[in-house]
């Protein structure tokens, strides 16, 4: 996305046109203090209008699959509620689940890679084949509220 836009300049039309055309949206991106990179924060709020995405005539996502494929850098122990940090990496994407809910789309559990800044090539390798093989799954299991 920062190849695309560099200079932060969306190209809003030519996004959602993206977005129409798909029937599963994957975000991937690295986790950054328990959040997305700003570009993709940027990207959302220019992208998803009101009476676009959301709104009472808005509805252009709707029953569309949104699937989140993240890379923390810490290491899983961490992410735990009972220890580490006292929250899942599911609990810091709760923001990317409520659009999706205000938007009418699905979705799903997401793709997480912990560890991703010590993890070396042969694991980075291994875990790409994971990755190819779970965003082409056609039945990827919504993610829950208290999951």
């Amino acid at each position: 996305m920062y190849d695309l836009y560099p200079d932060f300049n969306i190209d809003i039309e030519t996004e959602q046109k993206k977005l129409l055309n798909a029937d599963r949206i994957v975000l991937q991106f690295p986790m950054y203090w328990y959040s997305s990179p700003s570009l993709l924060k940027k990207w959302l709020d220019d992208v998803l209008t009101h009476g676009w995405a959301y709104g009472s005539k808005g509805n252009a996502l709707k029953g569309k699959e949104i699937l989140i494929a993240v890379s923390p850098g810490a290491k899983d122990e961490y992410y735990r509620r009972e220890s580490g940090f006292g929250y899942t990496v599911n609990d810091f994407l709760r923001p990317f689940q409520a659009t999706s809910n205000l938007i009418g789309a699905k979705f799903l559990k997401p793709f997480v890679t912990t560890g991703a800044s010590s993890i070396n090539d042969e694991k980075l390798s291994e875990q790409s084949k994971v990755y190819l093989k779970y965003i082409n799954n056609e039945n990827i299991s919504l993610l829950g509220h208290f999951e």
